[in-house]
């Protein structure tokens, strides 16, 4: 068996070439001592990135304010382009048309006589269809209420027929293009005869004969 001898003191191995220093084991750094600097640091970074998110946001924000105001414009900006050019084509159709009015006059003369005949009749008809077709519209009938908006009196008379200002004669006709009038219908008009009684309804006038052929109404 081995003695122990006394007075001695069992150490750690310590390898070669170090110092008993480095055998002893060190003390750990501190947490404590190191977390302020930490929390304070990492505060610093959010608060910094969070300034930085709110400025991307902010800027976001106005491009978005940007974009939406370009749409709205190129938008309105399309609209009006659009109606000026649907503008501009109704009123060169109109111009034209307008220029064809004393032709179709001729026509509407001409069968009225009874010109209209052979390939002129051809030809006139196919005009009025590609006039019917571009839009022209003719108006003005007899016995139409007068309407000054669309019609041109030209001739004046008294008539004990009538219980309003109407046209009795279609001098001209007139004519339209959509809700644009390109020539007033030109008109002879008649107006209630003055001092005259107003014209009485067939039921009245059915009545007065019943009781003048039965001898006039019951008395007592």
């Amino acid at each position: 068996m081995t003695e122990e001898t006394p007075g001695f003191e069992e150490k750690p191995d310590v390898p070669s070439g170090a110092t008993p220093d480095d055998a002893e084991p060190k003390d750990a750094p501190s947490a404590e001592g190191a977390s302020p600097a930490g929390d304070a640091s990492a505060a610093a970074q959010t608060a910094g990135l969070t300034a930085q998110l709110d400025q991307v946001r902010t800027a976001l924000g106005e491009r978005t304010a940007d974009l939406q105001r370009l749409q709205a414009e190129y938008q309105n900006y399309r609209r009006r382009v659009e109606r000026d050019r649907i503008a501009v084509k109704e009123l060169a159709i109109a111009s034209l048309l307008t220029e064809l009015l004393p032709v179709l006059d001729d026509i509407g003369r001409a069968r009225e006589h009874g010109e209209l005949v052979g390939g002129f009749k051809s030809v006139a008809e196919s005009l009025e269809t590609v006039a019917a077709k571009m839009g022209l519209q003719q108006f003005g009938k007899e016995g139409e209420p007068f309407d000054p908006m669309i019609h041109e009196a030209l001739m004046h008379s008294y008539a004990p027929d009538v219980t309003e200002t109407t046209c009795v004669a279609i001098l001209q006709p007139g004519y339209r293009f959509g809700e644009r009038t390109i020539r007033p219908a030109r008109v002879a008009v008649a107006e209630p005869q003055p001092g005259a009684q107003p014209v009485k309804s067939d039921d009245t006038t059915a009545e007065a004969a019943d009781d003048k052929e039965s001898g006039g109404p019951d008395e007592g």
